[in-house]
């Protein structure tokens, strides 16, 4: 038990103080506006030199010490979590190698150093996703590690583009690059390298399917590392996104993300895929705010949905863990009364991913949707922004409802207690930043106050918007499950809904039950059918009878002989 909590507290402590040293070095740097560009020189061979270059600026050492310190609490978090693991070392090595990828994307202004990053990250995900080494790990494993695979070639592709400028820092080039076809590519590729690692339509279902991950890992996969990688990216590349005129794409595409995952949410009964299609819905909102020209907005939204988010990972896998690895809403309910602690950072954590004033969600949630107000925005992007917020909140209330409220469904467990004394100090240190997080940040980050003058109505719709939507989502819970519902009637539509749109099945079976099939025509029509026919076999045949044939003249027939040597006689009078 020693040695599984002093790797646990060390590594925990080690990284807890370099995010508190990053953390205040980035909001130094974010004061004084400063930025430090250092080139190490790895190795030099004759006239080749190969230099690493690393980029240290506001938004790098923010953004590096919000990993920091939310991965230290999940390791600390992790120690009773993975209490029963006999190979906790490994899995804190994973965990480790995981944020040290996340650290090279962050820092790194050159397209290759990124690579490293970000087929790191691609790399140590399918290690942890498949962690439970079961048949459904192994799906989802596959799942998530191809549906990146997609995103690395167009880097790799992307990378061999960049050779047109002579270089792989891209940061020199970013407004050389607006202005050509090169630049234009390039852009493309990193849209599309994003979509894929931030799981953008049509690459989503990878996402709900990751969960098969141990919760600690869920927790810091959906806040601050993997599905972040690609917001990150793109928040680098705004000015190139800006300029090529494909933001316009990306606010459409962010903007179906978000509302497809805020209505299957709303149909989901399992806990960590509810809270991992609002991760989804969050990533749709920060590409959508991004493309739109507000990058800081974006980032700023980043961080404070890591905070929030980390937390409600780190309060479902309390109630996972104590109740017997249950993850069924409808098997829960009065757990209020069981984890008194555990719930109310589980309310904390959902009121400030609805936006509820004053908490962390709210600073950043309400400002994106004031700007969108403000901004020459079409009436659908307008819908998808405001429906989604209203869905947001719908689907965290009923969320609350089912665990929460009225009394215990699930077989009762003299076990459930709020003790884990380790879990539960991991998440009072979340809690402080989940309430405080947002104000400070905005105090800092933004120093310049700005007045965002709206109309009465406008400014208080986001406010009424989330009201509605939770006052929907208590009343769905509210419904009895009968025959008679309008849903049932509608099956298909539910269906359709509730399942992502059918990116499940069109990533999983549709990428596999078709063509195994046609290659089964195939192999019964040309493998087996008429090559055969015409080759291997055919030949076999037709060799075999021919060899029968003559053989019956080797047989010393005399009649044979005679009729060979009439037929030749009468050859040659013909032929001469």
């Amino acid at each position: 038990m020693s040695w599984r909590l002093n790797i646990c507290f060390i590594s925990s402590l080690f990284l807890f103080l370099l995010s508190m040293i990053n953390i205040f070095m980035g909001f130094y740097f974010c004061l004084m506006n400063m930025s430090y560009f250092i080139e190490w020189e790895v190795v030099s061979i004759n006239s080749m030199n190969v230099v690493m270059t690393l980029i240290f600026d506001w938004m790098s050492l923010t953004f590096m010490g919000f990993v920091f310190f939310i991965s230290s609490m999940v390791i600390f978090y992790s120690h009773n979590y993975m209490e029963g693991d006999p190979y906790i070392s490994r899995f804190i090595l994973l965990v480790l190698m995981f944020v040290l990828s996340m650290l090279f994307l962050i820092i790194s202004p050159n397209m290759i150093s990124i690579l490293l990053g970000w087929d790191g990250l691609g790399l140590v995900s399918y290690l942890l996703v498949i962690y439970y080494q079961n048949f459904k790990s192994y799906s989802a494993g596959m799942l998530t590690v191809l549906s990146n695979r997609l995103g690395d070639v167009a880097f790799l592709l992307s990378i061999a583009w960049m050779l047109n400028y002579g270089s792989w820092n891209y940061v020199f080039y970013l407004y050389l690059m607006s202005d050509d076809f090169e630049g234009l590519m390039i852009c493309v590729l990193m849209v599309f390298a994003a979509m894929t690692k931030s799981a953008q339509i049509p690459f989503s279902s990878w996402l709900p399917a990751a969960m098969a991950a141990p919760t600690p890992v869920s927790s810091l996969v959906h806040s601050s590392t993997l599905v972040t990688a690609g917001v990150y990216l793109m928040i680098r590349f705004n000015s190139l996104l800006m300029s090529s005129g494909f933001g316009k794409y990306l606010l459409l595409i962010g903007g179906m993300t978000m509302f497809m995952s805020g209505i299957g949410a709303n149909y989901e009964f399992d806990l960590k895929k509810i809270i991992a299609l609002s991760t989804l819905s969050q990533l749709g909102l920060m590409m959508s705010i991004l493309s739109m020209g507000y990058p800081n907005l974006a980032f700023f939204h980043l961080l404070t949905h890591a905070l929030f988010k980390a937390l409600l990972f780190m309060c479902a896998g309390v109630i996972i863990h104590n109740l017997g690895d249950c993850q069924d809403i409808r098997y829960m309910g009065g757990l209020i009364n069981f984890f008194p602690m555990t719930s109310s950072c589980f309310m904390v954590s959902n009121l400030a991913l609805c936006g509820f004033p004053f908490l962390a969600g709210f600073y950043s949630k309400d400002l994106i949707l004031e700007m969108c107000l403000l901004s020459n925005l079409n009436f659908i992007s307008f819908i998808f922004y405001f429906f989604s917020t209203g869905l947001t909140a719908c689907y965290t209330f009923r969320l609350i409802y089912y665990v929460m409220c009225g009394t215990f469904n699930g077989a009762m467990n003299n076990n459930i207690s709020d003790d884990s004394w380790f879990m539960l100090k991991g998440m009072c240190f979340m809690v402080f930043m989940a309430i405080l997080g947002g104000s400070m940040m905005m105090w800092i980050l933004f120093d310049t106050p700005h007045m965002v003058c709206l109309p009465f109505y406008y400014k208080i719709l986001a406010l009424f918007v989330s009201f509605f939507g939770a006052l929907m989502g208590y009343q769905v819970s509210m419904t009895h499950y009968s025959s008679s519902l309008f849903s049932m009637s509608l099956i298909f539509v539910s269906h359709f809904f509730g399942s992502m749109w059918f990116m499940p099945y069109i990533s999983t079976r549709g990428s596999y039950v078709y063509p195994l099939y046609s290659g089964k025509v195939y192999l019964k029509s040309f493998d087996q059918g008429w090559c055969e026919y015409f080759g291997a076999q055919g030949m076999y045949f037709v060799f075999k009878n021919l060899t029968g044939f003559t053989q019956s003249y080797q047989n010393n027939y005399f009649k044979t002989y005679l009729l060979l040597f009439m037929v030749w006689l009468i050859f040659l009078f013909f032929l001469y």
